[in-house]
């Protein structure tokens, strides 16, 4: 294997990142990867609280394939075991927990939406419940012996809730203990996360070194504020771009932030050194509006195409600029001469269910050929000729009766 230069590694690796914990150390390490020929083991973890991945998770994501492209083994890790646990990190109550199955569930898919930054060729994929699943009570308390109260009691979100008098279960303590015995089991020179994980990429460097082995490289990434400009993204708080979002809609959301956010977005969510990003960090300052449309387009066009990209930013200003419905909409043919217009939304996947229908017609995001839908109990007429239904600002349906041959 030919690395690049240290030199050249560490100027692309130090991009972008909050801290490094800590650069003599990830120096060392990348001098004994160049002696010996051998890629270091870069460790990233991700619970699948929630079956989608968003932006925010690309920032961690784009680093470790940094990695990938420098020749270095990148080790996703899916915590369905700890998923479990739940993470506290960040949260000001005990967060839900999740059983084995609805972890299993949301990780299905969390290695096929990585594998859009990832090269999946090269990723080795892991569920920490393989070795979590086997420690018995005596390997849990003997892993708690090597942590005091105190030392979890130093980390913010702990302290905050202890002061303030809200519950703290012992299962949360256990997480960073669980997240450091993954770094024990792997082995890992080098572990990713955002700067909410610290104490998490800490204790694992911790657990290594009390097990006897050389201590990981901590490398923490910034957290991605949502689409409103104010909150860190998350799918929760309905600011989120998800990596299964239609390239309509996830052009749209990005065309959505502050313009305080576009050089952000642009440094954190694109790949660095190309020209249309230099492009857009370019017009920042001279026209913000056309710089934010470039790098919406260059965004979907990392997830999608470049065609997609340019038919997402055709059919948007057709939709905002022109007001007029997106030409490539799917026909649905319903089997029904009449239909209430709840169960058509369900039906159509506009709404997840019938109390949503409900919310979207009494907030008045529901129109059938342009007509604004006001009755919750109305039925929709239909014929051949198709009926355009839109539902919220991006979602467009055309339906129509279904034609039976006689």
């Amino acid at each position: 294997m030919n690395f690049p230069p240290i030199q050249e590694q560490l100027d692309i690796i130090t991009g972008n990142v909050v801290e490094i914990i800590s650069v003599d150390e990830l120096e060392q390490k990348l001098l004994w990867s160049h002696k010996t020929n051998s890629p270091l083991k870069i460790k990233l973890g991700a619970d699948p609280s929630r079956p989608d991945l968003h932006l925010g998770h690309s920032v961690v994501l784009r680093k470790l394939r940094e990695f990938q492209d420098l020749g270095h083994q990148a080790i996703l890790i899916i915590g369905d075991f700890t998923a479990m646990i739940g993470d506290p990190s960040g949260k000001s109550k005990t967060r839900p927990q999740l059983t084995a199955e609805e972890a299993r569930e949301n990780g299905k898919s969390y290695f096929e939406q990585a594998s859009k930054i990832l090269d999946p060729e090269k990723t080795t994929i892991c569920y920490n419940s393989d070795w979590l699943g086997t420690m018995g009570f005596a390997d849990v308390v003997r892993l708690a012996s090597h942590y005091t109260v105190a030392r979890m009691l130093e980390r913010d979100d702990f302290e905050r809730r202890y002061r303030s008098r809200e519950p703290i279960s012992i299962h949360e303590f256990l997480y960073p203990l669980a997240q450091g015995m993954d770094s024990v089991h792997l082995k890992n020179d080098v572990e990713l996360g955002g700067t909410d994980q610290k104490f998490n990429l800490l204790v694992g460097r911790d657990l290594q070194r009390e097990y006897g082995i050389i201590p990981q490289v901590c490398i923490t990434m910034p957290l991605l504020v949502g689409t409103a400009g104010s909150e860190k993204m998350s799918k929760s708080l309905g600011n989120a771009i998800c990596f299964n979002d239609s390239p309509e809609d996830m052009y749209g959301k990005a065309l959505s932030i502050p313009d305080t956010l576009i050089e952000t977005y642009t440094k954190l969510l694109l790949p660095q050194g190309e020209l249309a990003v230099k492009d857009i960090l370019g017009k920042i300052n001279i026209n913000p509006r056309t710089a934010k449309r470039s790098m919406a387009k260059q965004i979907v066009a990392s997830y999608f195409s470049q065609q997609e990209a340019e038919c997402a930013e055709t059919n948007f200003d057709q939709l905002f600029v022109h007001k007029k419905a997106p030409d490539n909409i799917e026909l649905f043919e319903i089997d029904l001469q009449s239909i209430p217009i709840i169960d058509l939304l369900v039906n159509l996947g506009a709404a997840s269910s019938k109390s949503d229908a409900r919310r979207m017609i009494q907030q008045k995001s529901v129109t059938v050929d342009e007509r604004k839908i006001e009755e919750i109990a109305e039925n929709i007429e239909l014929s051949s000729e198709p009926k355009i239904i839109r539902a919220g600002k991006r979602k467009f349906f055309k339906v129509a009766a279904k034609k039976h041959v006689e």
